[in-house]
């Protein structure tokens, strides 16, 4: 497997490097034909962010995690990524004869944007200076604080590729996402599966009315 690890907003370490190689590498026994990994780790308001992608045929395998240490980031996202092999481990074996029919049919690559706004500061009651005190009670409003600009927090570039519902739910579960954009082999509509807070899966695509009926002569 090739393994690429790249450290962001802190310094290179290589026991780091050793125990996420060691970390990624136990996929092996999951999994037949893992291609290339990357792996980036990166420090953010003081919590250590791992990002693991691993690759397998024209699937896509991803666990992403937080904490305040970076090697309990790398377990929990080598977690997330263990446990939905151990679910498909079968179906991707199946699958991996056809990983050339995908690539071939991707149709297009789209562009997913995460943007942080900050909410405005919860407005709050300070009491009238002394002088006006006279005045019946009147509390003053502190000044509320515009909304922050928002700001592009990551880009990810996705390819589009012609599934079906299932194996679409699949790769989303793989990458560990609530949502997945896909080509329904079906329809042949560019479609979206996502997640359901009260669980299950859901499906958007387009809705074309009905072609009108060509009128005819009598």
């Amino acid at each position: 497997m090739q393994l690429n690890i790249t450290f962001r907003q802190f310094g290179a370490s290589d026991s780091l490097k050793e125990y996420a190689r060691e970390k990624v590498e136990r996929v092996n026994r999951l999994l037949d034909r893992a291609g290339e990994a990357h792996v980036v780790l990166s420090l953010e308001r003081h919590l250590h962010h791992a990002d693991i992608t691993i690759h397998s045929g024209a699937w896509i395998l991803r666990g992403r995690e937080k904490s305040d240490d970076m090697y309990a980031s790398i377990d929990l996202a080598m977690d997330k990524i263990e446990r939905q092999l151990r679910r498909y481990r079968d179906k991707l074996k199946s699958h991996h004869g056809k990983e050339k029919v995908h690539h071939r049919q991707d149709l297009v690559k789209v562009r997913h944007d995460v943007f942080e706004v900050h909410e405005p500061e919860e407005t709050s009651e300070v009491s009238a200076p002394a002088a006006t005190q006279a005045a019946p009670a009147a509390a003053v409003q502190a000044p509320v604080a515009e909304s922050g600009v928002a700001r592009l927090v990551r880009t990810t570039h996705l390819a589009i590729q012609s599934l079906s519902v299932d194996d679409a739910v699949m790769q989303m579960n793989l990458m560990n996402n609530d949502f997945y954009v896909f080509q329904n082999q079906q329809s042949q509509a560019l479609s979206i599966v996502y997640r359901r807070k009260e669980g299950g899966f859901g499906l958007i695509e387009p809705h074309l009315p009905d072609a009108p009926v060509a009128a005819t002569g009598t």
